[in-house]
C-alpha cells in the first residue's frame, strides 16, 4: 500500500529484543467499517494521503506499514492495580503495531491498538473492545488535548461486526478496534516486571534505551546519575500531566502503575469522567468503592506510582538520591498546577508567590461554591478584563459573593495573555463540556439507529475549543 514519502517509519522498540515483547497476530474480523480517522494527526506523520480502503487495510486488518514493524508486538509488563501487585499483566487486547517519526518535532511515535485480538496476556479475555468504549476514548482524548493535557491521540476507530458480552454495558454490544498515537508505551510497570523477575541487566538496558530514545538530555556517564536524571524527568512529565488533569477537572479512573508511562502522556482510558464541580471525592470507576483514585487523590497516587519506579532503580542508584528526587515531586507539581491554571485563564505569570496565591484562591472558591468548573474558566478567561462577561454569566451570583473576593484580588496581579479573548469560542453562550450524561446522549442515537450526528457535532465543538486555546505556548516540560 502506498504511503506519503513524508512518512518516516521506525522499528525502534524491536531493538530491545524479545525479552520485552511477544510477536502476535491480529484478530480476523468479519467486518471493517471506518467510523473515525484522525486526519489532523495523520498529517503529522505523513499518513493523511491514505484512501479509506488503504486506511482500513492498515488500521483494521493491520497490514504492516512500509518500513515499520513487520509483525505486531504485544508488550510485556506488570503493575500495581489498586495498590495490589499483578504479575500477570501485559498487552492483553492490544499490541504495538507500528512506529514512526513525528514530523513536527522529530520524536518517536507509537501506533498502538486496543481491541485487536487475544495475546499471550489476555487472561481469559476475548481481546476485543466495544464500539462504545472506542467512542468514549475518542471523546476523552479530543477533549483533553483541547484543554492542554499531554495525551495519546485517538487515531482510528473501525467497527468490526462482532457481538460482545460485557457486564457494564447492555449486551450483546457492538465491537471495534481502536488505534492510538502516543510517544511511548513504556510504562512504570515495564520496569516493575523486570525487577520482579530479578532481571537487572534488562532494567539497565531499558533505562538506557528510554533515555536515548525519549530523553537524551538525561544521559550521564554514570549509570547512577542516569537513573536519577531519568526518574527526575519522568517525575516532571507525570507532574505536568497530573496538574493539567486537575485543572481540567479530569478523573482518569484507573491510575495503576501499568497506566503511567515514562513520557507522562495520559493514556488508556477506561472509566474516565470529568468532574462537574470541584469535589475531591469524585470518582470515575464504579468499582473504586474506596475512592482510591478519586479526583483529589490523583496527585498522591502519581507520587506513589513514581515511588514504585524508584524501587526499580535501586540496583543502580543510591536510595537517598532517589528519595531526594521523589521529594521534589510535590513542589514541582505545585509549579505545574499554577502554570496549567494560568494557561486556562489566559494570564501571564506574576511570579511564583502571586501564581500560587491565585491557585489557592481559585481552589478555595471552587470548593466552597461547587459551581461548574468549566463555567469558571470560561467566564474568567483573560482575568479582570472579563468582568463584564462574567457579570452576565449563569454563575454571576457566585462572583458577587464574598468567597470570590480573594480570587478577584489574586487575578488583579496578572496581566492577560495577548489575544486571550480573541477567539469566537469565548463569545459562546456556554463552554464546551464532556460530562457523563453528554457522553451517554451521544451514544444513545448510535446504539438505537446508527445516528452519528451528535458525535460529529461534539467533535466540531471540541475543535473550536482546541483552536481557542491554540495560541497558548506551553513551556518545555
Amino acid at each position: 500500500m502506498p504511503v506519503s514519502p513524508r512518512f518516516a517509519p521506525s522499528q525502534s522498540h524491536a531493538s530491545l529484543g524479545d525479552a520485552f515483547y511477544d510477536v502476535v497476530a491480529p484478530a480476523q474480523f468479519p467486518m471493517h467499517m471506518l467510523r473515525y480517522r484522525n486526519q489532523r494527526a495523520a498529517a503529522g506523520i505523513g499518513l493523511d494521503t491514505l484512501t479509506d480502503d488503504e486506511w482500513i487495510a492498515h488500521f483494521g486488518r493491520f497490514e504492516p506499514l512500509p518500513g515499520s514493524l513487520m509483525q505486531p508486538l504485544a508488550l510485556r509488563y506488570h503493575g500495581h492495580q489498586f495498590r495490589v501487585y499483578n504479575p500477570e499483566l501485559g498487552d492483553g487486547r492490544g499490541f504495538l503495531f507500528a512506529q514512526c517519526v513525528d514530523l513536527e518535532d522529530g520524536r518517536l511515535l507509537d501506533l498502538g491498538t486496543k481491541g485487536s485480538g487475544q495475546t499471550p496476556w489476555s487472561r481469559r479475555g476475548d481481546g476485543r473492545l466495544t464500539l462504545k468504549g472506542g467512542l468514549r476514548e475518542i471523546l476523552a482524548t479530543e477533549m483533553l488535548e483541547a484543554l492542554g493535557v499531554d495525551t495519546s491521540k485517538s487515531f482510528s476507530l473501525v467497527e468490526t461486526g462482532e457481538q460482545l458480552w460485557r457486564g457494564d454495558e447492555p449486551s450483546p454490544t457492538r465491537s471495534s478496534v481502536l488505534v492510538r498515537l502516543s510517544h511511548s508505551h513504556i510504562r512504570i510497570g515495564t520496569f516493575q516486571r523486570l525487577l520482579f523477575l530479578d532481571e537487572h541487566d534488562n532494567i539497565a538496558r531499558l533505562l538506557d534505551y528510554s533515555i536515548r530514545t525519549y530523553m537524551p538530555q538525561c544521559w550521564r556517564d554514570s549509570i547512577a546519575d542516569r537513573a536519577l536524571a531519568f526518574l527526575e524527568q519522568v517525575g516532571r512529565n507525570v507532574a505536568d500531566t497530573g496538574a493539567r488533569w486537575m485543572v481540567a477537572g479530569f478523573v482518569h479512573g484507573v491510575l495503576n502503575t501499568d497506566n503511567i508511562n515514562i513520557t507522562g502522556e495520559s493514556f488508556d482510558y477506561g472509566p474516565w469522567r470529568f468532574a462537574p464541580e470541584l469535589d475531591p471525592d469524585f470518582t470515575a470507576a464504579y468499582f473504586d468503592e474506596m475512592g482510591l483514585y478519586a479526583f483529589g487523590r490523583q496527585p498522591d497516587t502519581l507520587l506513589w506510582n513514581l515511588t514504585r519506579l524508584a524501587e526499580c532503580l535501586l540496583p543502580f542508584a543510591p536510595q537517598d538520591g532517589l528519595q531526594r528526587v521523589l521529594e521534589g515531586f510535590a513542589p514541582e507539581f505545585r509549579i505545574r498546577l499554577a502554570r496549567a491554571m494560568l494557561d486556562r485563564l489566559g494570564l501571564q505569570s506574576a511570579g511564583e508567590e502571586a501564581d500560587q496565591q491565585l491557585v489557592g484562591a481559585v481552589w478555595r472558591f471552587l470548593a466552597e461554591t461547587r459551581m461548574p468548573l468549566e463555567q469558571f474558566y470560561f467566564d474568567w478567561r483573560g482575568g479582570q478584563t472579563s468582568t463584564g462577561r462574567a457579570d452576565t454569566s449563569p454563575a454571576r451570583e457566585n462572583y458577587a459573593s464574598e468567597a470570590f473576593q480573594p480570587v478577584r484580588n489574586a487575578m488583579a496581579a496578572h496581566e492577560p495573555e495577548p489575544e486571550a479573548l480573541t477567539p469566537a469560542y469565548f463569545r459562546r453562550e456556554a463552554p464546551v463540556t464532556m460530562l457523563v450524561n453528554e457522553v451517554e446522549a451521544i451514544w444513545k442515537p448510535i446504539a438505537e439507529s446508527d445516528d452519528w450526528t451528535a458525535f460529529e457535532r461534539k467533535l466540531a465543538e471540541i475543535a473550536a475549543l482546541r483552536e481557542a486555546y491554540d495560541p497558548r505556548k506551553r513551556a518545555a516540560v
